[in-house]
């Protein structure tokens, strides 16, 4: 499947799926000043410059001072008391069908609770509101606007939660074991295809753990993260697709389709690299697990729910799972070199699959697909000093030519006027990013080798 019709598919997925099940946005502790304003950009030379990869301060040290938890999971919360109420015989149905086609029998019972459109999306708001800091999420919506990953002025929480409230019709929470659905306890083809799309994340959690992925959301593990839930939303996907091949008659089928269409919510104003983001799991994650199913039935699945994919690339290149592991990659603090009062504002690691939604943007889908290939480690580190913001975004390739490739395709993705550049030395490609021109030519002198 081309990335484009992926893509489209995409489009119908969220509108189905639109809360990412194991909702997780990894943000960074408020260390204190928010930049007020970022600068209008202006054009700016492509100099070839290096970076010194040595030195105090390390990306990995400040991205556990940022991350919200210090780099610790989260802890553990204790499931709900369940209730003793008899499950109705539609839901119940349901569960049978996906412990078929799953073949793995439940442990204990599971509760799905049907609610209305504006009960499900008041809960699932209720729930992103604790998990969706404002700070952190201002300075990252900084860093990806400085980037141009984002126009200027979005409010990153807001489009979040926008996003959210617009294509919610079901999700899982695995620390609760709570099943929230878009349904009634009578219900439709697509109340029940929610329905067993969310059985099977319980009936997997039951299983394999899925919480553990709040492990490495504690570690701020962005990459690792989109992983990890891609597996999880292909399981999911791959076996709801056979409760509806196996036990949906044609007109339930047609049903089903007639329905999804006409439940489909805009995105709204919700940024596109937002949204690509969002549906990145689903889609790449079911091509993902179908490739193990075809090899090794479900028990392949299972086994990567054991010990998931630790990268975007193991994920879009299956056969790369799971030996290929990302080289390191570093960025020092450049805070003190820029001078003036320089901090970190944010740190987040950067895997194919945010590069190639990155490329994107504005570039043809294959040619973006193409210069995100062949990645091999990444990270950005941005700074700001309360007014001004500087990124630099280091990654590490499999060879120099994709390095090059990949430096080549950044310096054609620049607007006109941005202030960014690009350049490759060796399997490594750098790009610095900057809120204007003088701060640009000021990160440029302080990552240079002297």
């Amino acid at each position: 499947m081309s990335k484009r019709a992926r893509r489209l598919a995409g489009l119908t997925v969220v509108a189905i799926f639109g809360a990412v099940v194991i909702f997780r946005v990894l943000s960074l502790r408020d260390p204190g000043a928010v930049p007020a304003e970022v600068q209008p950009r202006t054009s700016s030379p492509s100099p070839n410059v290096a970076l010194e990869l040595e030195g105090r301060g390390s990306a990995q040290e400040a991205l556990l001072q940022l991350c919200p938890s210090g780099g610790r999971a989260k802890d553990q919360q204790q499931p709900p008391v369940r209730s003793s109420s008899e499950v109705p015989p539609a839901i119940a149905e349901t569960q049978d069908q996906v412990e078929q086609v799953r073949e793995l029998e439940f442990l204990h019972p599971v509760e799905a609770e049907p609610l209305s459109r504006e009960a499900l999306t008041e809960k699932l708001r209720n729930f992103a509101e604790q998990e969706l800091p404002r700070g952190p999420l201002r300075r990252r919506g900084l860093a990806w606007e400085t980037i141009g990953a984002i126009p200027e002025g979005t409010n990153l929480r807001d489009a979040h939660l926008d996003l959210l409230g617009s294509q919610v019709v079901g999700f899982y929470i695995p620390e609760t074991e709570e099943l929230f659905f878009l349904g009634s306890n009578d219900p439709s083809p697509l109340e029940r295809y929610i329905l067993a799309h969310e059985l099977t994340h319980a009936l997997d959690d039951q299983h394999f753990d899925l919480d553990r992925i709040d492990a490495l959301s504690g570690k701020c593990q962005d990459d690792a993260v989109a992983a990890a839930t891609a597996v999880v939303e292909g399981s999911a996907e791959a076996s709801t697709v056979l409760v509806v091949q196996r036990f949906f008659s044609v007109s339930d089928q047609l049903e089903l389709g007639s329905e999804a269409v006409a439940t489909s919510q805009s995105t709204g104003d919700a940024p596109p690299f937002l949204v690509e983001l969002a549906i990145w799991p689903y889609i790449e994650g079911l091509e993902f697990v179908s490739e193990l199913q075809s090899r090794d039935g479900f028990e392949g699945v299972n086994a990567a729910l054991r010990s998931p994919p630790i990268t975007s690339e193991q994920v879009l290149h299956p056969e790369k799972y799971p030996s290929d592991e990302p080289q390191e990659t570093d960025i020092p603090d450049l805070g003190p070199r820029l001078g003036g009062n320089w901090s970190d504002i944010d740190v987040q690691d950067v895997g194919e699959q945010w590069l190639s939604t990155l490329l994107d943007l504005r570039l043809p889908p294959d040619e973006a697909e193409a210069a995100a290939a062949g990645w091999d480690g990444g990270i950005y580190r941005a700074w700001s000093d309360g007014e001004k913001v500087a990124v630099v975004l280091t990654t590490a390739w499999d060879s120099s030519g994709d390095a090059a490739e990949f430096a080549e395709a950044m310096r054609g993705w620049f607007e006109p006027g941005q202030a960014a550049v690009a350049s490759s030395h060796g399997d490594r490609a750098l790009v610095f990013f900057a809120s204007d021109q003088p701060t640009l030519d000021a990160l440029v002198r302080a990552g240079s080798v002297n």
